[in-house]
Parts: C-alpha cells; sequence; structure tokens
C-alpha cells in the first residue's frame, strides 16, 4: 500500500471555503481518478496558526503504478484547477510513502 499525502497551510480567510470545496469537489475529483482505494482528511494540532491552518490529506493506492498514473494523468489539471480558484492563498507540500507495517 502506498501514501500520497498532501499538507495544505491555508490562511484563515478561506478555510472553511477550502474545506467545503475538498469534501464536495477536489477529493471526489481525485477519488474519481479510480488510482486510490481511500482517503483522510486531517487537521494538524499544536501548530502555529499565525500564517495559516494545517490540513493533510492522504490518499491510499494499492500500488505505485496507481499513484504515478494519478500522478501523469489528473494530478496536473487538478492542480491547475486549485491554483485557478485559490491562487497564493495556499500552499502544499507533497510526499509519497510505502506502508511497511
Amino acid at each position: 500500500m502506498f501514501v500520497y499525502n498532501i499538507t495544505v497551510k491555508v490562511i484563515p480567510e478561506i478555510e472553511k471555503d477550502w474545506i467545503e470545496w475538498q469534501r464536495k469537489e477536489h477529493i471526489p475529483d481525485v477519488m474519481a481518478s479510480g488510482c486510490f482505494k481511500e482517503y483522510k482528511l486531517f487537521r494538524l494540532l499544536e501548530q502555529e496558526e499565525e500564517d495559516g491552518i494545517t490540513y493533510v490529506v492522504q490518499y491510499f493506492a494499492s500500488s505505485l503504478d496507481d499513484y504515478t498514473r494519478y500522478i501523469e494523468e489528473t494530478a496536473p489539471l487538478l492542480r491547475k484547477k486549485a491554483r485557478d480558484r485559490w491562487g497564493n492563498k495556499f500552499i502544499a507540500f507533497r510526499t509519497v510513502m510505502e506502508v511497511v507495517h
């Protein structure tokens, strides 16, 4: 199992709308790619929130090929949609991990 981990810091002014967009539009679009079996959305606690609130979205793929297919075929369009909608009001860091236990 592989985990595509996206850590996102959003400015407080867009937090409520951003969460709603994640739940109703972005996450369903990612899941519709067929590359992931499930996802989890988290809010980081015990973080400095002066410059934004931090969220983590994790998508679970059965294979590295599924993850790679998503990155190559679907991610560019969805990243553009996010940039077009939110501009510089968020910053995202992406990693991929392999479950070892």
